[in-house]
Parts: C-alpha cells; structure tokens; sequence
C-alpha cells in the first residue's frame, strides 16, 4: 500500500492528571454557584420579608383597636395616635383598607385587593399574599375582627404597602453576600490548585526517582515512605520489575549456556580445520571433513534448537487453530521410522481412531514430538522399544511417549526440563535443550508435562514415559468463555 493512501494519524493527547482533577473538582463549583446565588436570593428575600411583614402586622393591629359596636353595627373610630401612626407611613406607600360586619366599606382605600371568595375568615390569625395594583408590586396583609355581632360575619382589615422596599433590603443582602465570593473563588480556586499541586508532589518525586535510576537497576523501590494511595502502584512496579529482573537473569544464563554449549562445536570445527589444512595423508584429510561435517551438524541443531526454543517462549507470535492431534503423532512417528529401524528400534504408536482435536500449532507440536522421540532414540540401548500413544480423557486429550531405556531418576526429573541440564553417565550427545523446547511448547499449548515411571501390567518397568495432556478443543473454549465472562 502507498504512504499517500493512507490518512494522516493523530497521537491521541496526553492528559494532565492534575487538570483532570482540577476539571472535576472546578467544573462542579462553577455549576453549583449559580445555584447557590439563586437559592440566596430567595433566603435574601424570606429574611427581607420578616421584619416589613412585623410591622404590617402592627397596623392591622392598631386598626383592629379603632374599631367599635355602635346600634349592632361597627364602626370606624380613629383617634388621633392611629392617625398619626397611619399618616407617618402613607409616605412609605403604605395602604389600609377596613370592610364591616356586613362588608360595608369603613374607611381606607377601596382598590385594595380583597382576599379570595373561598379564604375562611379567621379572627385573630393574618394571612400574607404578594399581588399587584396599577402596576406596582403589593404585599398584603389581612385579619378579621369579631365584634361579637349575631348572625353577621367578622369585620375586615387589610394592610398593604408596596414591595420596593423589601426588593431593596433583599439587594442589599445578595449583595453582601455575592460580591465578596467573587473575590474569594479566585483565591480558593488558586488553594485547591496549590493543595493539589502538593498532593502530586509524590508522583514527580516517582517519576525523578525513576528517571535518574540506571538502565540495568532493577531493585525494588521504597513503598514505606510513599504514600497510601501511590504504595499500590509502587507495589505493581516493584511486581514488575521482579518479573523483568528473572526475565533478564533467565536471558543471560541462556545466552551464556548457548555461548558455552557452542563454543564446545565450534572448536572442535577448528581443531578439524586444522587438521586438514596440514600436510597429511587424503585418508586423514577425508576423517577430518567427515568430522566437520557432524560437527557443523550437530552445531546446526543446536542453533535451530535455541531459535525455536525463542519462538516457543513468545506466544504472542504464534497461532492456535484447530489441530487433530493424532494425525500429527501418526505423522510424526512414521516420518522416525526409518532412522529406528536403522538404530535397532522398534518404533510403535497407539492412537485413537477418531479425531482428537486441540487448539495448537502444527508446527510446534511437531517439533514437540521430535524433541520427545529423539530423546527417547538416544536413550534407549539397541534392541529397545518405543511407543507413542494418543488417547482421549474425559475433556483432556493425553500424549505419551514411552521407551525402554533406563530411566530418569525421581530427583533428576524436575531437572531435565532445564536449559542444556543433562543427566551425568548416560553418555548421549545430546545439547540438553529437548526437553526445554517441550516444556515451552506444553505451556504455549496450555498443556501440562510430568514423567514417571513407566508401568505395565501394574509393575513398574525399566524406561520412562513422558505424559504432555492438552486440553481439548471444547475445553479451551469454555476457558476462555469462562474468562471473558469474568472480566
């Protein structure tokens, strides 16, 4: 595909964690507050409400006292106190309005809202209302009276006064309050942005302490002097540096066993080298070529083994598909046929008739089986036998390989599945790396490896049998149907 086709890619931004935090803190604050400036408000005005509210209260008071029973009618008496008392707030827009007995108008002004047809008269208790007369905003008040008439309704009184007053004095207090928190948010915004600056303060210390290690340092980290919610992390790394630290140990000893292991072919391709390049006899000259020959072989195994014992350490390279695994054992063991026979061998395999199915790679479960049947070729005297079996149990489909050889002891068994590890006194030339590559190719399969001792009719005969047991196709399905679902 040409470069030009392709769109252009964008890295995705990093975010700031402390912007985040600062976002989700801030962002909710500056939602809240206007919020908080209407709720405010309308406290502002329920405060400004009570003391206007007290003194309306006040002259429904004095009006009630100017009230009289004259000829089983009421009256409206003001003296001159109640006068004076009226006459001071009529400059603070303040109006009064009294009904009598049988809702005759008494005095006052008569434009004043009445209250509704279904209010109950109450005597003694004042009701509040908010109304409007010729455009201005009113507060009401009213009680009623009784004068102890027969057969006649509680006189009326209303109380009003227009609500600029109370509008201003709410104001005021919104004002009071408002204006100051527009000079504290910029400052308590700068707190939270100092208090959380500190609060990171750890991870850049992390991050410095992480920055000036060296490459090859690989020592955990202090989790004592961090803090509660970074120990957590810290405890991950110090996990994964763990990890990486066997990982790189594991890498060294293998590069230098591999160094070790092929420095033995090496010189002794030189040292046949040598040997041919001196003046000798063409019969000493054809032994020396024949000698660099198996060398350069055995030298050309052994790098091929450590190639695919790589490849079998990294699953993320290799494909699990369906794979019957008793064509590939069938396939396999009669491909070694011919080099059994020519060591005197006798080489079988049991399988199954159906198709035994597991998730695998056929190509390393056929280096599988190479590294058990050569191994089980080089330790098996002339004469002995050999048995490669493939057999269905319940959800695990079990591969053995079985010889007649003269067995690994129970403290070596865990052992040989080490790198270039072999078992002292056999005498085979092998590189010590079969047995590795199987145990690899076991785990990249999910598969499980062990040895025993080999067993027929319930005795216990010279040989060892290598068991590999895979899961079966629908095995690994439900585990990782299983494994999803629990993520």
């Amino acid at each position: 595909m040409r470069r030009g086709a392709r769109g252009p890619t964008y890295a995705k931004a990093r975010r700031s964690l402390l912007g985040e935090i600062l976002d989700w803190m801030l962002a909710p604050l500056f939602l809240l507050w206007p919020m908080s400036v209407a709720i405010t408000y309308v406290v502002a005005q329920n405060i400004a409400d009570v003391p206007y509210d007290q003194a309306l209260s006040d002259h429904l008071a004095v009006l009630s006292q100017q009230l009289r029973v004259e000829n089983n009618r009421t009256v409206l008496q003001m003296t001159p106190s109640a006068q004076a008392v009226l006459r001071a707030n009529e400059t603070e827009s303040v109006f009064w309005l009294v009904l009598g007995n049988r809702g005759e108008y008494l005095g006052g002004d008569r434009q004043l809202p009445l209250p509704q047809a279904s209010m109950t008269p109450r005597p003694g208790k004042v009701i509040y209302r908010n109304d409007a007369l010729r455009g201005f905003g009113l507060r009401l008040a009213y009680t009623w009276v009784d004068m102890g008439l027969p057969d006649t309704r509680p006189a009326l009184i209303v109380v009003a006064e227009t609500t600029e007053k109370r509008t201003q004095l709410a104001n005021d207090i919104i004002k009071g309050v408002i204006i100051p928190q527009f000079a504290v948010l910029p400052i308590a915004v700068l707190l939270v942005w100092f208090g959380l600056s500190r609060g990171i303060a750890p991870l850049n210390a992390l991050q410095q302490r992480l920055r000036a290690r060296r490459p090859d340092d690989l020592s955990p980290m202090e989790e004592h002097t961090a803090p509660t919610e970074i120990a957590p992390l810290i405890a991950a790394m110090n996990d994964l540096l763990e990890r990486l630290s066997g990982t790189v140990s594991a890498q060294r000893r293998f590069v230098a066993d591999a160094a070790h292991q092929l420095k033995t072919p090496l010189a002794g391709l030189r040292t046949q080298a040598e040997l041919a390049l001196r003046d000798a006899s063409p019969e000493e000259m054809q032994s020396s070529l024949r000698q660099l020959v198996k060398g350069s072989e055995r030298a050309t195994r052994l790098v091929n083994q450590l190639l695919l014992l790589a490849n079998a350490e990294n699953p993320s390279t290799i494909g699990l598909a369906s794979t019957d695994l008793n064509a590939v054992a069938c396939e396999q063991t009669t491909d070694w046929a011919t080099k059994a026979l020519a060591v005197g061998t006798d080489l079988g395999f049991e399988g199954d008739e159906d198709v035994l199915l597991i998730k695998g790679n056929p190509i390393l479960l056929a280096e599988l089986l190479n590294n058990l049947i050569d191994n089980a070729l080089r330790y098996t005297p002339h004469g002995g036998r050999i048995t490669v079996r493939v057999m269905q149990r319940g959800d695990r489909v079990v591969l053995e390989v079985e010889d007649s050889g003269s067995g690994i002891a129970p403290e070596d068994r865990d052992r040989v599945f080490d790198r270039f590890y072999r078992v002292l006194g056999t005498g085979s030339d092998g590189s010590g790396l079969g047995l590795a590559i199987v145990k690899e190719i076991a785990y990249t399969h999910h598969a499980t490896v062990s040895i025993t001792d080999n067993t027929h009719d319930g005795r216990v005969i010279p040989g060892t049998r290598i068991c590999v047991v895979f899961p079966s196709e629908g095995a690994v399905d439900r585990d990782d149907s299983e494994h999803h679902a629990s993520d």
